[in-house]
């Protein structure tokens, strides 16, 4: 009998046979963009992206969530805070002891928030620009720390915040989904409380000039935002999903290997333990330019390599980051989104890389095949019917040597 999608990619993460690769690639920006644009495939101009995928026989991507599915407003007002409310996450926040504000302008959402201690402001854009892209998730234009004086405020917010259980909705989000794929419960974006104030509280070079001027406020604030995450990592270890994402976005020379052995690799330590303890796996989304990383992966204890981009987009080649991971990371994505754009990739070169890749993945195992890290709105729908029908002729994983 045929196995599922959630079962072939869960049999992936595990190291265990399969009867096919599964091929899962990420379709929602891509499904977006195409619907508004009404550029679909004719076949499917009228169909949700679940009915696509389920005519194609693929497996679906339900790894990071739609950040426009909301129930209301209130859900999406703190991203700027790098808090998610989304009613398929397995856990929410309250802010307590801070009075919010929140004004709209156009395309603009304004929130202040004032405590005992001092008060920030936010803002974010989403514009038609990027919806017609299909991105789903606001760009944050007014980061909330700018300067010392927001150090205070901002550490009060989060050691307040408390962290209230939303199983109920992840439960329901896992429902829709079915056995089509792998519901994975979205934890936070950020990797631990260091990344979080780089990558969501303040821009990348006040980060950098704070690290240098202000190290002891840094990592005062740091501390403060931990406190937090400890009480969500509490809540999320315990919920039902079957794999956790945790953090995301990592860059060589963003996150280079020494700054994420002291200020990442640590918390991912704890959140793999705290999950692994309830049967659960650990995915983190590892997209960017992976060279020194792929060691301080492994002994965080991640079970899941996320939308890993390998060459020509990075450095490294598949075969680099599998022969790092000796089956001890599962490695989810793997094509890298230029593959399927002919005006970056012709198609002789196309078939080249393919053929190639086919061999870089060797046996096949610990691999969820996809995207990296989505695909584009302007991708050629046949290559990733062509990466679909190799991934099938590829065939079972337990009958080849590693």
């Amino acid at each position: 009998m045929a196995m599922t999608w959630k079962e072939r990619m869960l049999s992936a993460i595990r190291g265990e046979p399969t009867d096919r690769i599964p091929w899962v690639p990420r379709l929602d920006l891509w499904y977006r963009a195409n619907r508004r644009a009404g550029t679909l495939p004719m076949q499917y101009a009228d169909a949700d992206l679940m009915d696509i995928v389920d005519d194609l026989d693929w497996g679906f991507h339900a790894v990071v969530p739609d950040f426009r599915d909301l129930r209301g407003p209130e859900d999406d007002v703190d991203r700027a805070l790098g808090i998610y409310n989304l009613w398929s996450m397995p856990w929410r926040t309250e802010l307590k002891g801070v009075r919010r504000t929140v004004r709209v302008e156009g395309y603009r959402t304004f929130t202040e928030y004032r405590t005992p201690v001092g008060s920030v402001q936010t803002a974010v854009l989403y514009n038609e620009e990027m919806r017609r892209a299909g991105v789903s998730l606001t760009h944050v234009e007014e980061c909330a720390f700018k300067g010392p004086q927001d150090y205070a405020p901002l550490g009060y917010i989060f050691e307040h915040a408390q962290v209230e259980e939303n199983y109920s909705g992840y439960t329901q989000f896992a429902t829709g989904i079915g056995e089509r794929g792998l519901a994975v419960g979205f934890a936070t974006a950020a990797a631990s409380p260091m990344h979080s104030l780089q990558r969501e509280l303040m821009p990348l070079d006040l980060f950098f000039y704070e690290a240098h001027d202000h190290p002891d406020k840094l990592r005062g604030l740091a501390r403060q935002v931990g406190f937090y995450w400890d009480r969500m990592l509490e809540v999320v270890s315990r919920c039902p999903a079957e794999v956790v994402l945790l953090g995301g976005n990592y860059d060589a020379s963003v996150t280079p290997p020494p700054f994420f052995a002291e200020h990442v690799q640590p918390w991912l330590k704890a959140a793999s333990d705290a999950l692994h303890a309830q049967g659960t796996y650990l995915l983190t989304h590892t997209d960017g330019e992976n060279a020194g990383l792929l060691t301080h992966y492994v002994d965080s204890g991640i079970d899941v390599a996320d939308s890993v981009c390998p060459a020509p987009m990075t450095r490294l080649t598949l075969r680099d980051v599998r022969d790092a991971f000796a089956g001890r990371v599962s490695i989810m994505g793997g094509i890298p989104s230029v593959a399927l754009l002919p005006s970056s990739m012709p198609e002789r070169q196309f078939r080249s890389f393919i053929d190639q890749f086919f061999v870089d993945i060797g046996a096949g195992d610990h691999l969820v095949l996809g995207v990296s890290d989505t695909t584009p709105p302007a991708a050629e729908f046949g290559r990733l019917l062509e990466i679909a029908r190799r991934a099938k002729s590829f065939g079972t994983v337990d009958d080849r040597p590693g």
